[in-house]
């Protein structure tokens, strides 16, 4: 499922791979109207129809639709009845993420080690089988609400899970060239960065590959703090983010504010040709923050030589940043849910390992005028 991951500083080879953890199989969001959150990431993301569970085929209590985009899976997923647990979680959260599925090779090995060392309960280890084989999938919780599901699928040979059929609609949008999640990031309260980080690393075994402060990312009001996890492959990489005392509110407690609690604030997707897919996703409608012009003024006195021209970079909005390893493009979408909560990144990693620390100020800065604009700061 995931691209081989070459190179890696010695850092992650402090990460014990005990599990081990393969690559992340999906991501899976309530979502209050399921059938139309499909539509929007087809037409907007350039997600592709994959699989279907609901009413037709058996539930009764949710509906389900799977897409896919290369290596990328998501599942939407939207109660058909009132007093559901997944209705609950839509009330309390809004739309968002619940599920991050993880791929192992033994989903029961997986979730005993979790549970031996120190993992709150969420599914116990359970078989699910249909005509096409069989999967094992058992689960965690992690900050939060949000969960963590360990998938062993080597024996399946059906178009998703047992219970899903394959869901072919009549509107097939060309994709974007978005290939893998990069990383995904998660927002916890004050003093509670750590508490995770040694969750990562005590329970799943992560290591920690980066650290920024309130002296890397703060603004005369509000700052944040952040550590990021990652497992020995490096194919799974959680950063934390807890806020920092401030003036005024940060975005990190804003996001705590409206999701009423810790959750998954970002979703960082790969592509190898960001210019082209930050223009296609523009065309469709899809909303970026934008960093002031000054910016790229600078931007190549700081990185250095890149292989990129300058001027579609500012035009689209594109920031750069480099490390010992390489530089990096990404660009941050506005939150894509009525709450100022989950948002995408897309990110082009041109041999760079890191998060574009470099980027941080400017983008907290980007991110704090849009606070301004809603009267949250």
């Amino acid at each position: 499922m995931q691209p081989n991951t070459v190179d890696l500083p010695k850092i992650y080879d402090e990460a014990q791979d005990f599990m081990p953890l393969l690559g992340t199989d999906y991501i899976e969001l309530y979502v209050s109207n399921s059938k139309q959150a499909a539509h929007y990431y087809k037409t907007a993301f350039g997600f592709q129809d994959l699989a279907y569970s609901g009413l037709e085929t058996g539930v009764k209590d949710r509906e389900s639709y799977v897409l896919m985009q290369d290596k990328i899976r998501i599942v939407l997923t939207s109660p058909l009845k009132s007093g559901t647990e997944i209705g609950e979680h839509i009330e309390k959260h809004g739309d968002g993420v619940k599920v991050v599925a993880l791929w192992v090779p033994d989903a029961t090995h997986a979730y005993n080690e979790a549970v031996k060392r120190g993992a709150k309960h969420y599914m116990s280890p359970t078989v699910e089988e249909d005509e096409n084989g069989k999967v094992t999938r058992s689960g965690i919780y992690t900050y939060g609400e949000t969960v963590h599901i360990f998938v062993e699928r080597s024996e399946y040979k059906g178009i998703f899970l047992p219970g899903y059929k394959a869901w072919q609609s009549t509107y097939h949008p060309t994709d974007v060239g978005l290939q893998y999640v990069d990383h995904m990031v998660g927002n916890v309260e004050l003093g509670e960065m750590m508490t995770w980080c040694n969750f990562y690393r005590d329970v799943l075994g992560f290591a920690q590959i980066v650290s920024f402060d309130d002296k890397d990312i703060s603004t005369e009001y509000t700052a944040l703090m952040s550590k990021v996890m990652s497992n020995g492959n490096g194919r799974i990489k959680f950063p934390i983010n807890e806020p920092a005392d401030g003036k005024k509110k940060s975005q990190i407690e804003e996001y705590l504010d409206f999701y009423e609690g810790p959750g998954v604030q970002h979703i960082a997707v790969a592509t190898d040709d960001i210019i082209t897919t930050v223009r296609d996703l523009i065309s469709r409608g899809v909303e970026f923050l934008r960093v002031p012009d000054t910016y790229y003024d600078a931007v190549l006195d700081r990185v250095g030589k890149i292989d990129e021209d300058l001027a579609p970079l500012r035009e689209l909005g594109i920031l750069v940043d480099r490390d010992d390893e390489g530089y990096l493009l990404q660009i941050f979408t506005r939150p894509i849910e009525p709450r100022p909560t989950m948002f995408f990144e897309i990110i082009q990693r041109k041999g760079a390992t890191s998060f574009g620390k470099g980027n941080f100020q400017a983008l907290f800065e980007a991110i704090e005028r849009e606070q301004e604009i809603r009267g949250t700061l």
